[in-house]
């Protein structure tokens, strides 16, 4: 590949991360939580365990995906798939009024949504070869969420004339529109030699076999608790803080909008500076630079009496959601074996979806349990994926003092 032809790879790549996020943005934190919750009159709980099934399923997916990935080569293709999947139920949304019949459309939309991002990150590797990962990880993240903002300020016009529910079929254009040059362009690595047939038994044994090689990966696997944890919290904020701001803090729907953005803009530069501290600095320093960013911004999050405090928590939020990606993705390409790379990041995959089984389910059950408190009710909510990013801060001291060792 050459020079120009790897450049090309490498932003088509980048922009399917643009394009993915607008999906994120507009569907999971911010229209379809409001239209659930404020058109529909439904409880958080019905959002959250319709959120955690959906990610059960991708759970119990995505490590044979990732085993599959590294099996055949193949990754474009179920790319494809899935983001069409996640199109054409997106745009459905838009088309009903019914709450169940949503719901249903959001599960598999983000069941495709998520399951292709195995493929996405599967890809990582092989576009990046003559870059650093991390820059090339940062270039992705940090497009994304120039996509989320701009996603945002398209579809606006359409909910301010419509409502909510005109938001999905834009969104569900957009995402098609812009995944369509990592497409098209984004090709799989040449193995010089004819794939394998794919079979399932197979890919479950060898998934099966990396568990019973725990004590060989060591801090690999304790990366991904950790990583388990510190998601438990980010997803959950992604998926709620539209609906924290407007029933605790008092925002409208435009202040949301602003919010989200502020956070947004903030999540691309902390991506990019994030990723360029991950080359200079090292994943584990870049690592703690995250976690304290995470441990403030929820603080502020569960304390924020007025509006002007509660503007912080987006900044902070924002520049640590950039840099958990980001820091994560070099985390497990650099401790994982490279013919192995797929498969971890299956497993790193599943943790992720693991959380936002976890999370959401703990956010709806804390906020149902404490239905008659008022807006206490959220902050306690918040205070608990505090308390779950203190563990994983903990537990991240041991696997640093362990790798600084080795």
């Amino acid at each position: 590949m050459n020079q120009i032809s790897n450049r090309l790879a490498i932003f088509s790549w980048s922009l399917y991360d643009f394009a993915n996020t607008i999906f994120s943005m507009n569907v999971i934190s911010l229209y379809f939580a409001l239209w659930v919750t404020v058109d529909h009159d439904g409880q958080d709980i019905l959002y959250s365990t319709a959120l955690s099934l959906s990610m059960l399923a991708v759970a119990l997916s995505v490590p044979v995906f990732g085993a599959l990935s590294d099996t055949t080569g193949k990754r474009r293709v179920p790319l494809t798939a899935l983001t069409l999947l996640c199109v054409f139920c997106t745009g459905l949304i838009g088309t009903t009024d019914h709450l169940w019949t949503g719901l249903v459309l959001f599960m598999v939309a983000n069941y495709g949504y998520q399951s292709a991002l195995v493929f996405y990150n599967g890809m990582l590797p092989s576009i990046s070869r003559g870059s650093h990962v991390g820059l090339v990880s940062g270039y992705g993240v940090a497009l994304g969420y120039l996509g989320s903002i701009i996603g945002m300020l398209m579809v606006q016009p359409f909910v301010e004339s419509g409502g909510r529910s005109s938001a999905f079929l834009p969104t569900a254009g957009l995402l098609l529109f812009f995944s369509l040059p990592c497409f098209l362009l984004v090709k799989d690595p040449e193995t010089g030699r004819a794939a394998p047939p794919v079979r399932f038994k197979e890919a479950f044994n060898t998934l099966k076999q990396t568990f019973l090689r725990v004590r060989q990966y060591r801090s690999l696997f304790r990366f991904i608790l950790i990583h388990f944890l510190v998601l438990d919290a980010v997803n959950t904020i992604i998926a709620f803080m539209s609906v924290y701001a407007s029933k605790v803090i008092g925002f409208s729907g435009g202040q949301i909008t602003k919010f989200l953005i502020s956070s947004t803009v903030f999540a691309m530069i902390g991506s990019w500076v994030i990723g360029i501290l991950v080359k200079h600095k090292g994943i584990i320093w870049s690592y703690w630079l995250v976690l304290a960013l995470w441990i403030a911004s929820l603080s502020l999050a569960a304390i924020s009496q007025s509006e002007a405090l509660f503007w912080l928590v987006g900044p902070l939020a924002g520049v640590g959601m950039g840099g958990v990606w980001v820091v994560s993705r070099a985390f497990i390409i650099e401790l994982s074996p490279p013919e192995k790379v797929g498969e971890f990041f299956g497993l790193y995959g599943m943790a992720g979806k693991a959380a936002s089984i976890m999370g959401p389910l703990l956010w709806g059950g804390v906020v149902w349990a404490l239905d008659t408190t008022g807006t206490l009710k959220y902050r306690v909510a918040v205070t608990v994926l505090l308390g779950i990013v203190v563990v994983a801060a903990f537990l991240f001291r041991g696997l640093a003092r362990q790798i600084q060792h080795q």
